[in-house]
């Protein structure tokens, strides 16, 4: 298959799409279950990137999507470590004898793809070669339908996908979370960051106002929590006053958006 350059036009749609991405509210479960169990098995990823220099994050959800993160599948493609990979890419790894561990076989995926500590790891590289992990099919053959490998549980994923190699379908939908939806929640945990996307400094005021059902008498504070009732009014279904006190009911509609209530409510 044809590869993709990644072009300056590209990095700037990747990080539009991940600074506007919203996991569905009744996802949110799921994606939490599944970042926990990431992070219960980080030492192994972390034992990845200590060596090639590839981030952990990157083969955790790299893992997570190709074979449920089970330890006894191939990275390259879910098939079992007791054999050499019968899917594409078949035959890996070529050297060495099955059965395989599964860091010889992370090793071994991850090399054939080139990637390693020279590799682009800035918030945009990094999505770019995760859609290059699983190929360019959706962005070349099936552009009305961005990649539910990396945005399935998010606003900006609804159906289509390939149900088999070359098999494609209008009507499916994936059933898996994508690697930049599950990348987004450890970036809004505070476990994940990217060297491009500094965050803010300890003394700048919250990103996300905290919940109050009184008006602050800083007019800043006021204004943010006007500018996030005005972003929440802009989804379907959401009627929020406009009055810059983040109460319960912005409260409760940030959380039938985002799956989150705001920093500081009980009901949290």
């Amino acid at each position: 298959m044809a590869g993709v350059t990644f072009t300056q036009n590209l990095r700037g749609e990747y990080e539009r799409l991940f600074n506007s991405c919203i996991i569905r509210a009744e996802r949110a479960d799921t994606v939490a279950g599944i970042i926990t169990a990431l992070l219960t098995d980080r030492p192994r990823y972390q034992a990845v990137e200590d060596e090639l220099g590839v981030p952990w994050f990157f083969v955790s959800v790299i893992h997570n999507m190709e074979s449920g993160r089970d330890f006894h599948c191939h990275l390259h493609n879910g098939d079992p470590l007791t054999v050499r990979t019968t899917h594409e890419p078949s035959g890996r790894p070529r050297r060495g004898n099955p059965p395989f561990t599964w860091e010889e076989s992370a090793r071994d995926a991850l090399s054939i793809k080139g990637l390693g500590a020279g590799t682009d790891w800035s918030l945009a590289g990094t999505l770019y070669q995760l859609e290059r992990y699983n190929g360019w099919g959706y962005r070349l053959y099936h552009t009305h339908v961005l990649s539910p490998y990396l945005w399935s549980f998010s606003n900006h994923y609804r159906s289509g996908k390939y149900v088999a190699d070359g098999t494609w379908s209008d009507t499916a939908v994936s059933k898996q979370c994508g690697a930049a939806v599950l990348l987004r929640r450890m970036a809004e945990s505070n476990l994940i960051g990217f060297s491009d996307q500094p965050g803010p400094s300890e003394d700048e005021a919250p990103l996300v106002v905290r919940h109050s059902n009184t008006k602050s008498g800083n007019p800043e504070v006021v204004r943010s929590a006007e500018n996030l009732q005005e972003w929440l009014n802009t989804f379907a279904g959401i009627f929020v006053k406009k009055d810059g006190v983040p109460g319960d009911r912005t409260s409760a509609a940030y959380r039938k958006v985002t799956g989150l209530y705001l920093p500081g409510d009980p009901r949290a």
